[in-house]
């Protein structure tokens, strides 16, 4: 059926038409002029944790690099608190220009999993995912109340015993504490989680013999194993730590398909111009190419890691997944 258009009107479609298309075409420009002097001031990176923690380390290096590769001043703002979610909230209702990031981590992915009604944006559509920086692998330690030494008298010691074996992680919902459920459905086994208030107070008890065990990121963990004061008995990685060369992997010990790494990444708010984040992404590769910062992220036993973009973003929503059924699983929720 065709609808008649009266040739008064035609002018007045015209001009409509014309405006929309100026305003896009405006509209592109200014983001585009955006992009093209990025950055044109100090940028703010935001961590959801306090300062001398692993991410917090790792952001410092980066803005140290990317203050010298981009040629302004990246600033590291420490917001901790609510696992995280103050940090995130912050960076996902800032302006989209780049000004504003997040150094975030694996954690980041367990948000959904664990909160709802405080949560006020998507984990996943509420950034745009530039880079990861590093990872840890998660090494399972043992303290001085467990006499073993290997995967296997480890996994003896915990059947013998059921659920009186204790893991401990810095919170209920943590990286640690996802690792130690997810190998204990793995093996059929049933592991006894105490969650503290951070990872310093599970080596303190780890080493006074208080606790048992813990998956450990291995950068939280390296100068007590250095010092010969917990156990490291396997990691979940697909190699070999070069700092753990005698350690071996879950699959070399008989647990398959156990890789558990946490990772430190480079999110932005939804919207960021796509040459800012092109900006954004050259200057994470080349940190994670450049000697100096492969050989400090080393030095706190973690690897420098270039997943970019929609690969990350990808990550991202897989990892979202998998938390949120194991969360499910077992009944897991804070509010």
């Amino acid at each position: 059926m065709n609808i008649p258009i009266r040739r008064s009107s035609l002018p007045s479609l015209v001009r409509r038409a014309l405006l929309s298309i100026g305003a896009l075409a405006l509209a592109s420009g200014a983001q585009s002029a955006l992009a093209e002097g990025y950055p044109a001031k100090p940028v703010r990176l935001v961590v959801g944790f306090s300062a001398g923690g692993p991410t917090d380390v790792v952001a410092r290096a980066f803005a140290e690099h990317a203050a010298r590769v981009l040629g302004k001043p990246f600033i590291v703002d420490n917001r901790p608190g609510a696992n995280t979610i103050i940090a995130a909230e912050l960076v996902a209702k800032a302006p989209a220009d780049g000004y504003t990031l997040l150094l975030g981590a694996t954690n980041h992915t367990m948000i959904p999993a664990l909160y709802s009604a405080q949560v006020k944006f998507d984990a996943v559509r509420s950034f745009a995912p530039v880079c990861t920086l590093a990872d840890s692998p998660t090494v399972l330690v043992v303290g001085s109340a467990m006499h073993v030494t290997t995967l296997a008298g480890f996994l003896d010691d915990v059947r013998a015993a059921p659920g009186k074996r204790t893991f401990g992680s810095p919170g209920t919902g943590s990286s640690g504490h996802f690792a130690g459920e997810r190998f204990a459905r793995l093996t059929h086994t049933t592991l006894n989680h105490i969650p503290y208030k951070g990872a310093a107070p599970v080596v303190t008890d780890l080493v006074a013999g208080q606790l048992d065990s813990s998956f450990a990121t291995l950068g939280s963990v390296l100068p007590l194993i250095q010092a010969g004061k917990i156990t490291p008995i396997a990691v979940a990685a697909a190699q070999r730590s070069p700092l753990l060369p005698n350690t071996p992997t879950f699959n070399e010990a008989g647990v398959k398909r156990f890789n558990d790494s946490a990772w430190y990444g480079l999110l932005a708010p939804a919207g960021t111009p796509p040459a800012v984040l092109q900006a954004l992404e050259k200057a994470a590769r080349s940190f994670d190419q450049e000697p100096a910062s492969v050989a400090k992220l080393q030095g706190l036993g973690l690897g420098a890691q270039s997943v970019c973009g929609a690969a990350f973003g990808n990550q991202l929503q897989r990892e979202v997944q998998v938390n949120t059924q194991l969360a499910k699983d077992l009944n897991l929720k804070i509010e």
